[in-house]
This record gives structure tokens, C-alpha cells and sequence, in this order.
């Protein structure tokens, strides 16, 4: 067990805590305490990479605490009328097709290595800087609403311009490796 994966598990812990905050509206600890999982999501990763120790369970524990918490986040806010129900069901979906397709590939025994999309990475940013931004904004720290409304659009269209990306690349895979089947 190495120091960023204990930080990345620190994070999956952090999850309910910031929901339970925001069921209770407490914004302004719920936001901090996001802004602290959002800090150890950079941390584990610096880590990592300047003292080579990256593994595998990192791998896939990093992207796992960072869905969980979006998700988690995105459907609490969902529920509290923060953001419209239709981007809650983009993210939701967006990251039940990314499992799905991957484990039906495994299933198949065409496994699909996943690796980040560039477009994946900006939606990933922007997704958790529109949360940040509802949280301030119910923290009352400032009036965003208009930074919400226009992030609000941003996130959507990353968020299908990713889930397309995805399916396309999926797509590919599993054509090619029909196409070597046969071969």
C-alpha cells in the first residue's frame, strides 16, 4: 500500500461525508471538504509520479474515487434541484456506457485498455469545476448564477462529446477485433 493510494482511499471516504454535508446544508463545509478531496486527487498524483510509485491498484482506485464522487455529488445536487435533472442523467449514463461497454468487451474476451481521452480529461475538469462552483454559490460566497447556467451547458456538451468519443473508440476496438477473429 503505497502513500497515494492511501490519499486516493482517504478520498472514497471523503464521499459520503461531502453528500451527508449537503443533505444537511452545510455548503460551507461540504464545499472545503470538496476542495480538500479535489487537492488530494492532485496530491496522490504528484506523488506518485515524483517518487515512481504508481501501480496498478492506483490505477484503477484513482478514476473509481473521482467517478464516485462526481456521481455521487452530481446525483445529490440532482435531487436538490441544483442542476437539471437531463445533465445529472448525461454524467450518470455517460459513465454506465464507459463501464458497460468495458465489461461487456472483457466479457467477450476482447478486453479494451482505457485510457483518458483528451476530451475526457477536460470533461473530468469541467465537471468538478461546476460542482465547486454550485457549492460556492450555496455557500453563498457569491452570486454564480450565471457561472452555473453557462457551465452547466459546458459540462453537457463535454459530457456527450465524451460519452461519443467513448463509443467510438469502443466501436473500433470491437470491429478490429472481430475483424482478427476472423482473420
Amino acid at each position: 500500500m503505497t502513500l497515494p493510494n492511501i490519499i486516493t482511499i482517504a478520498r472514497l471516504f471523503l464521499v459520503p461525508v461531502i453528500v451527508w454535508l449537503m443533505i444537511d446544508g452545510l455548503y460551507v463545509s461540504a464545499f472545503w471538504i470538496f476542495v480538500i478531496a479535489g487537492l488530494s486527487d492532485a496530491i496522490d498524483g504528484a506523488i506518485a509520479r515524483k517518487f515512481n510509485l504508481q501501480s496498478d491498484l492506483g490505477a484503477h482506485l484513482d478514476p473509481l474515487a473521482d467517478k464516485a464522487l462526481l456521481v455521487s455529488i452530481y446525483v445529490t445536487m440532482g435531487f436538490m434541484l441544483e442542476i437539471p435533472t437531463w445533465i445529472v442523467i448525461a454524467v450518470v449514463s455517460r459513465d454506465i456506457l464507459i463501464i458497460g461497454a468495458v465489461l461487456l468487451s472483457w466479457v467477450m474476451g476482447q478486453p479494451v485498455e482505457m485510457k483518458p481521452l483528451v476530451i475526457s480529461k477536460a470533461n473530468t475538469t469541467f465537471q468538478i469545476i461546476f460542482a465547486g462552483i454550485i457549492l460556492a454559490d450555496l455557500s453563498s460566497f457569491a452570486d454564480l448564477s450565471i457561472e452555473r447556467l453557462i457551465l452547466g451547458y459546458i459540462v453537457a456538451f463535454l459530457t456527450l462529446s465524451s460519452a461519443g468519443a467513448y463509443l467510438l473508440s469502443w466501436l473500433t476496438h470491437m470491429g478490429q477485433s472481430d475483424s482478427n477473429d476472423r482473420a
